[in-house]
């Protein structure tokens, strides 16, 4: 009871000087529980209505027209009472004749029916329900805005043209990034063949929905057909798998997002431990005293730990009742995003969690600066300068084991993977480990090597940054990790952005035309040769499947379930596969083997065989390699191959990359389609191209990449905008550092400022002083998370995306100038009875 009153009675005092710390733990479990509420709160919404967002009980899908056991499996179901529907998707272009207007769109052929569960909302009402009447088309709402459109417009699509009979305001079935291709045209199934867009090679998405009749068991017609549509190339997905996939998700993102949450938290302990040091500094002679008094060791370090826990108790209960906040502002931020209306609920296990966890991180990170309560003995009530301090090591020991299980525990325990929360919590030890040895360059560098000769006023306030009880250390780690966190993400965006500008290059192409058909070749190439710059690069593709390798059929290789087999995927898909005459691209390396010889009439073979070139990963997931033989189900005949190569591909760069290259003389004869790239200089050249293109080759599509930019930069910029709205917290995280720093050594402060006046120092001296310091922390904070931030932003770019880095100097400035100048800001601020007061007031304050 003892240690319980005297943790009471002090930690009312304590709170002036140390509470201000516990604002940054209040700032990550406010970041930890509205992400886990948020995330509870779209897995129920998700699940309340997963027949809803799937638009049946179960569908069938796939790239291609389904074949007749599909449609048998179907047609039987719809014979036991299911409502069957099918939808077809394909992109093709949309032009309103009034305007002149063209925009590439996802046209949607849809029979009548879909969707089985939930209403769907137009304007006007109804009109859904008679759209395969009235044999119109409804359209989302940005159709209206892109093709400058209104209702009773008339609207082309292939051959066909349609009157525009309203909008479509909400699908049950829509999920926002649904729409980043383009936005949706809606018409009856019925009326799709007639727009000629169904030709051979078209790139189409064909489902079935079904709804069952009440009582049959979605998830036990998956198990009875699974096996059959899964070697037709079929994927069967029951409204509970959908919901899965979706809260699957949206856990992942919370997660990976939560790190950095957690990151925050761990930062606002730094300052816990750093504000509990000094503190404790300030106590031993009372605890000295206590110890004569006859407290025994174990109940003084148990008040103060007790103190220590209260204090997170309130900045925890502080942080859930702001993360509740956020929970309920989220769904207005990602709403659109999401299916379902999401409706916060409290979570008690996520307050929980963040209560524990709050009071965990204050306790654990208190625990180290404590132990000098521990080690105070009774003599250094009246010999506290010569006797020293007295800290078991095994005690120590044992603090810091605490401190990195908890700190790995948390990490493990938030990241969407075990191995990805250990990674997590190594790099963040090795990033506060970096900064603290900055922080301690720093103080040695300039008790060492200062200048001598320098102003005396820049000599006092470096020298404060070495003082005893001084704060550079912890304000370096939590201003420098702060701006690590930001700099990164600002860093990598840039980066992507810049890979991602098609018209940053000169030569970059910027239009992609597809589903070209042969005999249209040389008009396509003639319309977009006489607008573009540089040649159009036109590139056939072949449709094909695997046969056979190495003489034994697919079906046996699917049947063998050993570590050895192929990788069934590649086995089951649909390739696209080219024919190529020249050699390799920029974007391939030869591996292995060699590139044919087309300097010979005929085309190549190896013993006999044409030589292919397959992609080096995929080769791996079959299984061969160079000089393997593979044959190929092209369309009904099989061509039987020999691998003459093997190639790294580089993905990530924009060219017609391919699995397997084809030698000249081989395919030619086979039916195909053609792809074309090309660049058109500016906008308005590109908008013309697109109607012309429309009006003359209806099937044609045409997808302006600046578009797809503008998507990509939509999704990255509200990614990275969460990311900087959480690093945002580490930010604020070292602010309040900054705060308790200045609160903690308050008195020092207006000591120190009290006799610099009373020896002669004038006001402005004082104030040169104190930026002087302020300037050094900023400055340092800035720099050294800078450059981990430099370091992390180019291992991201060059390994995981794979492109060039682009260190934007802008950026960079305008990051290291704001938070130098908040630091000098803020140190000022918090400065004011420093520089205000006259000096005997202030030493009398001091003495009181």
């Amino acid at each position: 009871m003892f240690a319980l009153r005297f943790a009471w009675r002090e930690g009312r005092a304590g709170v002036r000087q140390i509470g201000v710390y516990m604002m940054s733990i209040t700032l990550g479990v406010a970041a930890l529980v509205a992400l886990h509420s948020f995330r509870d709160d779209v897995t129920r919404s998700v699940e309340a209505e997963a027949r809803a967002i799937l638009g049946a009980d179960l569908r069938f899908s796939r790239g291609t027209p389904f074949s007749d056991s599909i449609r048998a499996v179907t047609d039987s179901l719809a014979a036991e009472g299911a409502q069957v529907a099918a939808v077809t998707t394909l992109a093709s272009m949309a032009l309103n004749e009034r305007t002149g207007t063209t925009r590439l769109v996802q046209v949607r052929g849809v029979e009548p029916g879909f969707p089985f569960y939930g209403a769907v909302r137009t304007d006007p009402d109804g009109a859904w329900a008679r759209l395969g009447d009235a044999r119109g088309v409804l359209v989302d709402e940005a159709v209206l805005v892109q093709l400058d459109a209104r209702i009773g417009d008339t609207i082309s699509v292939g051959r066909s043209r349609f009157p525009l009979l309203g909008t479509v305001d909400g699908l049950p079935t829509d999920i926002g990034f649904q729409s980043a291709v383009g936005p949706r045209v809606y018409l009856p199934a019925a009326a799709l063949p007639a727009t000629g867009l169904l030709t051979f090679g078209s790139l189409a998405r064909h489902e079935i929905y079904v709804r069952l009749p009440e009582g049959s068991d979605a998830e036990e017609l998956d198990e009875r057909y699974g096996e059959m549509a899964r070697g037709q190339n079929t994927r069967i997905t029951t409204a509970d798998e959908q919901a899965e996939d979706l809260t699957e998700g949206t856990r992942i993102l919370s997660r990976f997002l939560g790190l950095v949450g957690l990151a925050a938290l761990l930062l606002g302990g730094i300052g816990v431990a750093s504000a509990i040091h000094v503190y404790v500094q300030g106590k031993l002679t009372a605890v000295a005293v206590l110890r004569c008094l006859g407290a025994r060791q174990g109940t003084v370090f148990a008040a103060y730990l007790l103190q220590a826990a209260l204090l997170g108790l309130g900045g925890a209960a502080l942080g859930v009742a702001g993360g509740l906040l956020l929970q309920r502002l989220l769904p207005r931020v990602v709403g659109d995003l999401l299916p379902v209306t999401i409706v916060p609920r409290t979570d008690p296990a996520a307050v929980v969690a963040g209560l524990l966890i709050g009071i965990w991180v204050s306790v654990v990170f208190a625990l180290l600066p404590l132990l000098a309560v521990r080690g105070v003995a009774p003599l250094q009530a009246i010999r506290r300068d010569v006797e020293p301090e007295r800290a078991s090591r095994a005690a120590r020991g044992l603090a810091v084991g605490a401190l990195v299980l908890s700190i790995a525990g948390l990490s493990v325990w938030q990241a969407p993977t075990p191995a990805i929360g250990a990674g997590f919590a190594a790099g963040l030890a090795v990033t506060l480990g970096l900064l603290w040895v900055a922080a301690r360059a720093l103080v040695s560098g300039t008790r060492r090597f200062f200048p001598a000769r320098a102003g005396y006023t820049v000599r006092q306030g470096v020298s404060n940054l070495f003082r005893p009880h001084n704060q550079t250390v912890s304000v370096t780690l939590a201003l420098g990790f702060g701006v690590y966190v930001i700099g990164a993400v600002a860093l990598i965006e840039r980066s992507l952005q810049r890979q991602l500008d098609f018209d940053a290059g000169a030569s970059q192409a910027n239009v992609l035309l597809f589903d070209v058909q042969p005999d249209q070749r040389s008009g396509v190439v003639d319309l977009v040769g006489s607008v573009s710059e540089g040649p159009v690069d036109v590139t056939p593709i072949v449709t094909a499947r695997i046969a056979a390798l190495d003489g034994v059929s697919v079906t046996e290789l699917l049947a063998d379930t050993t570590e050895a087999a192929p990788e069934r995927w590649a086995l089951r898909r649909v390739y696209r596969n080219t024919y190529r005459e020249g050699g390799l691209t920029d974007a391939e390396t030869l591996v292995a083997g060699s590139w044919w010889d087309t300097t010979t009439a005929g085309p190549p073979d190896l013993d006999g065989l044409p030589p292919v070139s397959v992609e080096q990963d995929l080769a791996a997931d079959l299984g061969v390699g160079v000089g393997d033989r593979i044959t190929w189900d092209v369309q009904g005949r099989t061509i039987e191959t020999r691998i003459g190569s093997l190639r790294a591909v580089d993905w990530a760069r924009f060219q017609t990359n391919f699995f397997v290259v084809f030698p000249p003389g081989v395919l030619e004869e086979a039916p195909h389609t053609l792809l074309a790239l090309a660049r058109v200089p500016d906008v308005e050249t590109r908008t013309a191209l697109q109607r012309d293109l429309v009006r003359a080759y209806p099937n044609v599509s045409v997808l302006d990449l600046a578009q797809v930019q503008e998507v990509l930069d939509r999704v990255l910029g509200t990614v990275s905008g969460a990311l900087r709205f959480l690093a945002g917290f580490s930010v604020l995280g070292g602010i309040l550092v900054l705060v308790g720093a200045l609160a903690t050594s308050r008195f020092q402060r207006m000591r120190e400022g009290a006799l610099l006046k009373t020896l002669g120092a004038r006001r402005r001296q004082v104030l040169a002083v104190l930026t002087t310091e302020y300037f050094a922390l900023g400055a340092l904070g800035a720099l050294a998370g800078l450059a981990l931030a430099t370091v992390a932003a180019w291992g991201v770019v060059r390994f995981v995306f794979d492109g060039p880095f682009v260190f934007p100097v802008g950026i960079a400035v305008g990051i290291a100038v704001g938070v130098t100048a908040g630091t000098v800001l803020i140190g000022m601020a918090g400065s004011r009875n420093v520089l205000g007061r006259p000096p005997l007031a202030v030493l009398r304050e001091i003495t009181e």
